[in-house]
């Protein structure tokens, strides 16, 4: 009896040894630092190519967010690019625009299939516009209206660079359009157009009786706390880098964008276009509420990623206010962004619930190494690794 009861303590001393041993060999696996993977990464990417510096945002499942910066915001001053500093983000500021929409068609205060005659028909410059009397709201969001582009015509260019201070009016960019035959009847056809989002910033207005970015701060911005967002309401932004457009810039035709502390151009000619300087992770963390239903009423969100073939890469489809993209790391919803100096590109993966954003201070777009929605999905596969 005394020799069994040996041999069961000298068993349970081998078990317990053997237990202490795999648990030693468990705990000196260190666990996954995510963070510092992505920041290697980054800097992988900045070490490879030409670029000044990034901000970089990440949103992951769980909610867990992070912030990082690469390089620097400033070329000459070689000051380091922080988390928290500003860039203006070009037209992924569409999607604040759409989701004012969105929330006003849950209130029952506009209809997607109204025609913009319904809002705007009293204009006297109205029936000017094309297409005028037979666009719909939807063709707006989603670039099926036949408005084309204002920003790029070389009258517009030419007198913002002789007048770079100007302060713009939605009926001085709509000017650039009057009387222009359109390339298709409403409905008929695709065209990227920032004119489409400003008409909708003026029936945005029209149905709330508020100015536009008062009307997003007080449902978007500040009960989502994106402190890092805000508008380019004028030539001087707080806590905006210095971005560079390249030698042959035709917003202002240098290649720094900021003098004196002040825009060569006027930022706020792009309103409800783009309109709003942020942050890679202010950014990622308005992807994450948006497409997850948080930002306006979630039975919207399929309206909203709903699409319409886009001339903006292979199989890519664009819905109202959001670029639709096919990637190797699955389906994305989001949207790219380019103002003179800077890029953006936002993105959210509905299959792994992670969004992410990044934004550079140039508009080069050879001195990236990699378009910036590549590095994106590069990201996510990796995050996505068990």
């Amino acid at each position: 009896m005394k020799g069994r009861v040996l041999r069961i303590i000298a068993n349970f001393i081998v078990l317990t040894i053997i237990s202490a041993s795999v648990a030693a060999q468990t705990s000196a696996v260190p666990a996954r630092d995510v963070k510092q993977e992505i920041q290697a990464k980054l800097d992988e990417w900045h070490a490879a190519g030409k670029f000044p510096g990034a901000t970089f945002g990440a949103v992951l499942a769980d909610g867990t967010t992070y912030g990082f910066a690469v390089g620097v915001s400033d070329r000459e001053t070689k000051r380091p690019m922080r988390p928290d500093d500003r860039m203006p983000a070009g037209s992924t500021g569409k999607t604040f625009a759409a989701a004012l929409a969105l929330q006003l068609v849950k209130d029952g205060k506009l209809g997607l299939d109204d025609t913009i005659e319904k809002y705007l028909g009293k204009e006297p410059w109205f029936a000017r516009l094309p297409n005028a009397r037979d666009i719909k709201v939807r063709q707006l969001l989603n670039h099926t209206s036949g408005l084309v582009r204002y920003e790029f015509k070389k009258e517009f260019t030419d007198f913002l660079t002789a007048n770079p201070s100007k302060f713009w009016t939605p009926e001085e960019r709509l000017a650039y359009l009057f009387d222009e035959k359109p390339p298709f009847a409403a409905g008929q056809g695709w065209e990227y157009s920032d004119t489409n989002y400003i008409v909708l910033g003026m029936i945005l207005e029209r149905v709330t009786g508020r100015e536009f970015y008062n009307e997003a701060k007080r449902r978007f911005i500040k009960p989502l706390k994106l402190t890092n967002t805000i508008p380019q309401d004028g030539p001087k932004l707080r806590n905006v880098v210095q971005g560079y457009a390249g030698p042959n810039n035709p917003f202002g035709g240098k290649d720094r964008m900021i003098e004196n502390g002040k825009f060569i151009v006027n930022p706020q000619l792009e309103w409800t276009g783009g309109g709003w300087a942020s942050t890679g992770e202010d950014l990622a963390r308005w992807a994450k509420l948006m497409y997850e239903g948080r930002a306006f009423d979630a039975s919207l969100v399929p309206i909203m990623v709903d699409g319409v073939p886009a001339k903006l890469g292979p199989n890519v489809k664009y819905g109202l206010g959001a670029i639709i993209r096919p990637t190797p790391a699955g389906l994305t919803y989001g949207h790219s962004g380019f103002f003179p100096g800077y890029m953006t590109d936002m993105m959210y993966f509905p299959e792994h619930k992670i969004a992410i954003a990044v934004q550079v201070n140039t508009s080069v777009p050879q001195d990236l190494g990699k378009p910036l929605g590549r590095l994106l999905v590069e990201v996510v596969e990796m995050v996505k690794k068990p």
